[in-house]
C-alpha cells in the first residue's frame, strides 16, 4: 500500500481556507490525510465545518501561533510523510505525487521545491518565484545567512521529528528557519526539487507583512545563533544522510 501523506493546515482567521483545502482534495495522489488546526480563530471557521466534515480532521485549540498549530497537527497525524500548507496558499494538483516519488527515488527524509506566487484573487503573478539552486547542498549552505526554504514547499518523513524535535513554539514567525537549521546541524540532507509545486499567496493581510518588525527581530537572532555553526559545518566537510 502507498504511504499515507498527512497535510497539516494551520488556520487562523483566514478567508482563503477553502482554496487551501480544495487544492489538497484535488491531488492526484492517494492516500492523503488532511488535518486542519484551528488556532483559536474568531472568523471564517464556519468555512471548514460542516462543509468538509467527511474530508478533513478538524482540531480546535487556543491561539498559540503557527508552530503550536503545526505541532498539534503533526502529533495527531497518522501519515508516514508530512506536508505543511498555509491556509492562504495552494498546492498544485500533482504536488504530492511528484514530490513523494522524487523523495522515494532518492531515499530523502526531507525535501523542498520551487514555488509560484499568486495574488489575493488567486491569479499567478510569478510562475517561478523561488531561487533555482544547483542542488540541495547549495541551498543548505545558504541557511547560514538566510531562510532559503518556503515551508509550504516542504515534505518530510514524520520520523524526522524524533531526531530534530518539534517546531519551536517560542518563535512566532520564524519557526521554519529554526527547524531547517536544526535539521542541517543534525546531519540530515535537505533535498531540492527544482519544480514549482506550491502557489504562495502574497496579499496585504499576510502575517509576514503585518508583523514584519517582529519577524525581522526573530530572524536576525536566529541567523546570529545558527549562522556560524552551519558555515563551520560545511567548512569542515560535514556529511549528510
Amino acid at each position: 500500500m502507498p504511504p499515507i501523506v498527512t497535510v497539516v493546515i494551520p488556520f487562523y482567521n483566514d478567508p482563503y481556507i477553502n482554496e487551501a483545502i480544495d487544492s489538497v482534495l484535488a491531488q492526484t495522489y492517494r492516500p492523503i490525510e488532511i488535518v486542519v488546526v484551528d488556532d483559536g480563530s474568531s472568523r471564517h471557521a464556519d468555512r471548514i465545518l460542516p462543509a468538509y466534515a467527511g474530508s478533513v480532521r478538524y482540531i480546535g485549540k487556543a491561539n498559540g501561533g503557527t508552530a503550536s498549530a503545526l505541532n498539534a497537527g503533526i502529533r495527531a497525524s497518522t501519515g508516514e510523510y508530512i506536508a505543511w500548507l498555509s491556509s492562504d496558499d495552494r498546492f498544485r494538483p500533482d504536488k504530492i505525487e511528484r514530490q513523494l516519488n522524487y523523495m522515494r527515488e532518492r531515499h530523502a527524509r526531507i525535501c523542498c521545491t520551487d514555488f509560484a506566487v499568486i495574488d489575493g484573487s488567486g491569479t499567478v503573478v510569478d510562475s517561478r518565484y523561488g531561487t533555482p539552486y544547483p542542488d540541495g547542498l547549495a541551498l543548505m549552505r545558504l541557511l547560514a545567512t538566510t531562510n532559503a526554504i518556503n515551508g509550504c514547499t516542504v515534505m518530510m518523513r514524520k520520523d524526522i521529528f524524533a531526531i530534530v524535535g518539534e517546531f519551536n513554539e517560542s518563535l512566532r514567525f520564524t519557526q521554519d528557519y529554526d527547524f531547517w537549521a536544526r535539521t542541517v546541524l543534525s546531519g540530515i540532507r535537505i533535498d531540492y526539487l527544482a519544480v514549482p509545486l506550491t502557489e504562495y499567496r502574497m496579499h496585504g493581510g499576510m502575517g509576514t507583512v503585518q508583523n514584519k518588525p517582529g519577524l525581522m527581530a526573530e530572524y536576525d537572532g536566529l541567523r546570529a545563533f545558527y549562522g556560524l555553526r552551519i558555515a563551520s559545518l560545511f567548512a569542515e566537510g560535514g556529511t549528510f544522510g
